[in-house]
């Protein structure tokens, strides 16, 4: 049983995620020759508060 995990930053509509997710199972699925349903796939949203990029927080990079 194939698991995935994806770390994405916060802010993304449920149908963005949707799709991620399904097209993900389908490119695991497909690559490693399993059914969909035995493909598991975790998705963690990261607030813009708790991600850096060169010691700034993403949310204060947007400002």
């Amino acid at each position: 049983m194939p698991i995935v995990e994806l770390k994405i930053l916060a802010g993304r509509d449920q149908e963005v995620k949707d799709r991620l997710i399904e097209k993900v199972t389908q490119t695991v699925s497909e690559t490693l020759d399993v059914s969909p349903e035995r493909v598991r796939v975790l998705l963690y949203e990261i607030p813009l508060t708790n991600w850096a990029i060169g010691g700034k927080t993403v949310d204060h990079l947007k400002k």
